[in-house]
């Protein structure tokens, strides 16, 4: 298992529960392939550098996940396919 840092920018103009609907289905495709997730921080909406599928604005989250190596590209591919999360960016902690 190794530790990742996982952050999201998901779509500004979803509310509360779909925000937490998208977090809860991430959460779920992390357990299932075996991994666990230590935190989640939703940094709340924030101003991007750039516009992404005509939004200025994204809701970002951080999430401390620790998983098996060989789990992270299929959590990948589900995040690409999942149109609510604009972007993502998976990284090892601790090298």
């Amino acid at each position: 298992m190794r530790n990742y840092e996982l952050m999201c920018i998901i779509q500004p103009d979803l509310d509360e529960t779909a925000l937490n609907g998208v977090l809860d289905k991430v959460k779920g495709w992390i357990t299932e392939s075996g991994g666990s997730v230590a935190k989640a921080e939703v940094w709340g909406r924030r101003r991007m550098a750039y516009s992404i599928n005509n939004h200025r604005e994204g809701q970002y989250v951080l999430m401390n996940v620790a998983m098996n190596p060989a789990a992270t590209s299929d959590l990948e591919r589900n995040l690409r396919f999942q149109e609510t999360i604009m972007r993502h960016m998976l990284s090892v902690v601790g090298g």
